[in-house]
């Protein structure tokens, strides 16, 4: 795990995110639930980048050597590169799983897609999107 510090400065319901400590690092959000996940989505690309360029990331500073503006939000972001890297591939895989015959004969009654909802589960038990 790698953690910066964006900055979100609310625009109306919109923010516009900036990371102190990667100045050419910039997003927004239309709300702060998609602030956030474009602030996850943005830093974890840019460490990839750095990672494929050979590039080491610069320093991450500490919560209190950050001053925001009034009314600026300091909020830590954290990117899971390992999880990053993986999702990058999106290839499918076949697999073979086994169930109860009640749970298949009523899950293709409502046209329920297997792998769709397999893929549902794991990533919310996995806790990854």
């Amino acid at each position: 795990m790698v953690l910066y510090y964006a900055i979100f400065n609310p625009e109306g319901t919109q923010f516009n995110i900036s990371f102190p400590d990667l100045p050419e690092l910039f997003t927004s959000g239309a709300d702060m639930s998609d602030a956030l996940h474009m602030a996850k989505d943005a830093l974890e690309g840019y460490l990839l980048w750095l990672e494929d360029e050979k590039e080491a990331f610069p320093p991450a500073s500490e919560y209190d050597e950050i001053s925001p503006s009034k009314g600026d939000l300091l909020i830590p972001i954290e990117a899971n590169l390992e999880v990053a890297r993986l999702k990058e591939n999106t290839k499918m895989i076949k697999k073979t799983l086994t169930i109860p015959n009640y749970v298949n004969a009523l899950a293709e009654k409502e046209g329920i897609n297997f792998s769709q909802t397999l893929t549902e589960v794991l990533k919310e038990k996995l806790q990854i999107h």
